[in-house]
């Protein structure tokens, strides 16, 4: 079978569960059973234990927070052969803790729980409150990685707990990998990158439930619907830079290196690739435009029946949350410049971020760079070879015990299948045979839990409810 015929029926099975599963009313939703209370407070003490263990890749070790949910889970009655601290050799701070749960049924491989430890950084002096303290205050937890991505790596520890506890034993295995360096793009550490090719017994499941559905909650905190992200899109770093001799600050020249640099960012600034729509994302947009009112949802449908408006692309270029769905994206994130401050800059550097849609071009996301900046002088050099990711087919198991569990804790809400325009450490598996869903069961407020940004915060009842969902969700997913 052709890769391209193999992506089609992928895709044509996403479409058949988007039209079983999504029926985008807003309905009220009932209070939620949640956790014994018993498991809430063992829950929100190793959530704060973890989120107070500095694990950014400048100062923090995620070897540190690894040995810390492995201690939990020996208390808890694990068997130490079960248990399995990993360190890459010279990474000694990038440790990744597997630990797995055999299941009756020796012939069915198991599913795989995945959540990354580290997080990105966090200055102090820009935050409101400590980073990395966890802070509970107006029905959020505020910290860095409250949500991105400790929340869901806590809730598989207490899960495991819970269910060791009541001698649960699946009949299908259970692996959770706590991993590092999901932030870090490249790195030499990645730990579901190093597993997958040091470890790969360890890990090979038949399928993995990870981070990356965005849940839908209005701004009034009415839970709109229960995403399963199956596609992501390609990460792909780029350094713009130019140079030249520089010289004495007191005699200026027209070829300044930062000058050079600053017409080709805002080249880039000015600059939209294309709208290119899929299957999956027309259909979602299709469904979206039942949600949305007035001019949004118009303009959602005319796009999701191939309209070529320009008047339709602008006023969604305003949206982000739907621009990006549409189109693959680079923006400037960091730059440096210079080497003294009385002299001209003989380097001026920047960092481009993409996010390049699936099945788009690299090579040609690389040459609309070179055009869009259309100047020489700056050099474009890809920090990285781009790891491409495939989408992941929506099987009726998935879909069935998402479903299942969602109508339990969520009544009459839908559940949808979404594309994330981020990027997850699923592309990795997804490359390895090991198809990923990102499925939580948390709602993060409207403004996405400012993660990666100041101030990163989950409600509070969130963390909860993700608890509960994870828990029923994966039982279900084993006990077949």
């Amino acid at each position: 079978m052709k890769k391209g015929e193999l992506v089609k029926i992928k895709l044509i099975g996403i479409l058949q569960c988007i039209a079983m599963y999504c029926s985008l009313s807003t309905v009220a939703i009932s209070q939620t059973p949640l956790s014994p209370q018993s498991d809430q407070a063992l829950l929100r003490g190793i959530y704060k234990e973890l989120v107070e263990i500095n694990t950014t890749d400048s100062v923090g070790s995620c070897t540190i927070a690894a040995e810390a949910m492995s201690k939990h889970l020996k208390k808890a009655g694990f068997d130490q052969n079960n248990i399995n601290l990993i360190i890459p050799d010279g990474g000694p701070k990038k440790g990744n803790l597997v630990v797995t749960i055999k299941g009756k049924n020796s012939l069915l491989k198991p599913i795989l729980l995945l959540a990354h430890i580290d997080v990105v950084e966090a200055n102090r002096e820009d935050w409101e409150r400590d980073p990395f303290k966890l802070i509970e205050e107006n029905g959020n937890f505020y910290a860095r990685g409250a949500a991105d991505d400790k929340s869901m790596a806590a809730i598989y520890v207490a899960n495991l707990m819970r269910m060791k506890a009541e001698n649960f034993i699946p009949q299908r295995g259970i692996v959770m990998a706590l991993t590092c360096d999901e932030e870090k793009i490249p790195s030499k550490f990645n730990g579901v990158e190093y597993l997958l090719k040091n470890h790969r017994t360890l890990i090979d499941a038949e399928f993995a439930i990870n981070e990356g559905a965005d849940n839908l909650v209005r701004s009034d905190g009415t839970k709109v619907f229960v995403a399963v992200m199956a596609s992501e899109k390609v990460f792909q770093t780029y350094t713009f830079e130019v140079t030249n001799p520089g010289g004495h600050s007191a005699r200026p020249r027209k070829d300044n290196a930062i000058y050079d640099l600053a017409r080709g960012l805002v080249n880039l600034g000015n600059f939209a690739f294309p709208v290119q729509l899929n299957e999956v994302t027309k259909a979602y947009l299709e469904k979206m435009s039942k949600f949305e009112t007035g001019q949004l949802s118009q303009d959602l449908l005319a796009i999701s029946k191939n309209t070529d408006s320009k008047d339709v692309f602008t006023r969604m270029s305003d949206n982000p949350y739907y621009d990006n769905l549409l189109r693959t994206t680079c923006v400037a994130t960091m730059l440096s410049a210079g080497h003294a401050t009385n002299a001209l800059p003989q380097r001026a550097k920047a960092t481009v971020n993409c996010r390049i849609l699936p099945g788009a071009s690299v090579e040609e996301v690389y040459q609309t760079l070179q055009k869009v900046v259309a100047n020489d002088k700056i050099k474009i050099t890809p920090d990285h070879e781009a790891v491409k990711s495939p989408p992941s087919p929506l099987t009726p198991k998935i879909m069935n015990t998402v479903s299942s569990v969602t109508e339990q804790l969520f009544p009459g809400l839908p559940v949808v299948p979404t594309m994330i325009v981020a990027t997850t450490d699923g592309r990795f598996l997804n490359n390895a045979g090991i198809p990923t869903y990102g499925i939580t069961g948390m709602f993060k407020d409207a403004n996405g839990g400012f993660i990666h940004g100041l101030n990163e915060r989950l409600p509070v009842s969130s963390l909860f409810e993700g608890q509960e969902f994870l828990y029923r969700l994966t039982k279900g997913l084993v006990s077949e």
